[in-house]
């Protein structure tokens, strides 16, 4: 899976949220200044022909939806950014975030709940 630039991420974030929209469905969520048409436009195309998005002719126009899951990025981009500072170890992860963040066991433990809770 190719990795997405800022804006593409952006875009990717307001269709995973929305589902399905138009470009100017898409501008409408995106914050002040809105950037042109033209640019998101140019966006989504990208995003299609990189495999995140497709399409549908709606009308005259495109109604457009992510073809990749947000979890199934998130999963590539977590496992990329391991392997990439961490030598592969979620362990080594984890314990930069909690020593950088000044996380305290407490924490961890609601984590680790967490974590047991979604595997049942």
């Amino acid at each position: 899976m190719k990795q997405l630039t800022k804006a593409e991420e952006e875009v990717m974030q307001i269709l995973w949220q929305l589902e399905r929209g138009n470009v100017a469905s898409i501008i409408n969520e995106l914050p002040e200044p809105k950037p042109a048409y033209n640019t998101v436009s140019t966006i989504v195309r990208i995003l299609e022909s990189k495999g995140f998005v497709d399409h549908e002719q709606k009308g005259k126009g495109y109604v457009y939806f992510p073809v990749v899951t947000k979890s199934e990025y998130s999963n590539q981009s977590i496992n990329k950014l391991v392997n990439g500072y961490f030598q592969g170890s979620f362990k080594s992860m984890v314990s930069f975030f909690m020593k950088k963040n000044d996380m305290n066991l407490s924490e961890l433990e609601a984590i680790l709940k967490d974590i047991k809770t979604e595997e049942e």
